[in-house]
């Protein structure tokens, strides 16, 4: 098992990542304030791994909730839910949320956690390769509404994160290889030897090799730990994370929540923004065609899909949360681990880019 100690402004906490934490009680007692616990998690997860963990808090009052599985049930509804079931439960301040599950599960737990009390105990435990490099670090939670993703939400980091590598065998291919888009992410922005990584590396990542993987989450985790230890909240540098979200979130949106998985969507808006990074002269050719190449060999999408109008995508990405003063906010490249935050891109550049 490795350690990661996040030192976030607001709380210190461990990232731990081994093979088989999901059933080490001894480890997750170590990050419970009280007897009560919630396991939230969904239809997908919850058969698979809700028995070891709930197991693994014996002699803890241990309820689980267990939600619908997709990105169309990240909504105020479940969120209420969550929040229903710890009435329900009596739950005191010192009750602990345990997220097991995917970013869905990771964000609409965190979000209930954050909000109950006005803050109880939280403990995540990804399950999804997405939720492990990227969603379950760094405190980012929210909910969906229908005009944007993760409108409504707080910052709350939790007590400590578990990542058991084992669950990733359990993953199908689509959902596998839609956290490789985030893993891609950190290279892109700021490590062009992680970047290079990725290619030569591209046949054991695929394979699942579980020492190529370590190594893959725990790289993610150093890069998003430097980054939030820095600027918590995103008043800065934190706000590069979110390479290829502002074009990744409208077509989530726009396409109806379900549609493209997080990563996928993410995959076409990190190669469109750095199209755009080369239309505006920021960086030289082909760094957009070597970023495509490089997702593509992981299978994931590179072009925006049909149907989709310009001028749909531009008035979703105004409602996006990362815009600033009405002012949209792209994250863009000079070259391969070089990103920067542009807010005073023309319409007329994203009306020509994206028809």
């Amino acid at each position: 098992m490795k350690t990661i100690e996040i030192n976030a402004a607001s709380r210190t906490y461990p990232v731990y990542i081994g093979a088989g934490l999901l059933s080490d009680g001894q480890l997750l007692s170590r990050h419970l304030k009280g007897r009560q616990c919630l396991v939230v998690s969904n239809e997908t997860v919850a058969p698979l791994y809700i028995d070891q963990v709930m197991s693994s808090l014996s002699g803890h009052e241990a309820t689980a909730h267990v939600l619908p599985d997709g990105e169309d049930y990240k909504t105020p509804q479940s969120w209420l839910g969550v929040l229903e079931q710890l009435v329900q439960m009596g739950a005191s301040r010192d009750c602990t949320i345990i997220a097991l599950g995917g970013g869905v599960i990771g964000d609409l737990a965190g979000f209930a956690a954050a909000s109950y009390m006005r803050g109880i105990n939280l403990v995540q435990m990804p399950t999804t390769l997405l939720a492990q490099v990227d969603a379950s670090v760094g405190g980012k939670t929210a909910v969906n509404h229908e005009r944007g993703k993760n409108l409504i939400g707080a910052f709350y980091q939790p007590q400590a994160v578990i990542i058991d590598t084992a669950s990733l065998d359990s993953l199908d291919d689509r959902e596998y290889c839609s956290g490789l888009a985030e893993t891609v992410k950190y290279g892109a922005i700021t490590d062009p030897d992680f970047f290079d990584w990725h290619q030569q590396n591209s046949a054991a990542i695929l394979a699942r090799d579980h020492e190529c993987l370590g190594e893959l989450i725990q790289a993610c985790i150093r890069h998003k730990a430097a980054v939030v230890e820095e600027d918590e909240f995103e008043h800065g540098s934190r706000a590069l994370l979110n390479f290829g979200h502002t074009f990744g979130h409208a077509i989530e949106t726009l396409t109806g929540y379900g549609v493209f998985l997080h990563g996928e969507a993410v995959s076409i808006g990190m190669v469109l923004a750095a199209q755009l990074s080369e239309t505006c002269g920021l960086c030289p050719p082909a760094v957009a065609e070597r970023l495509a190449t490089v997702l593509s060999g992981f299978g994931l999408p590179v072009a925006l899909p049909g149907g989709l109008s310009a001028e749909a995508m531009i008035d979703a990405m105004k409602i996006d949360k990362k815009s600033v003063s009405s002012n949209m906010r792209f994250i863009l490249l000079r070259g391969i681990g070089d990103a920067m935050v542009v807010s005073d891109i023309g319409e007329d550049k994203l009306q020509a880019l994206l028809r």
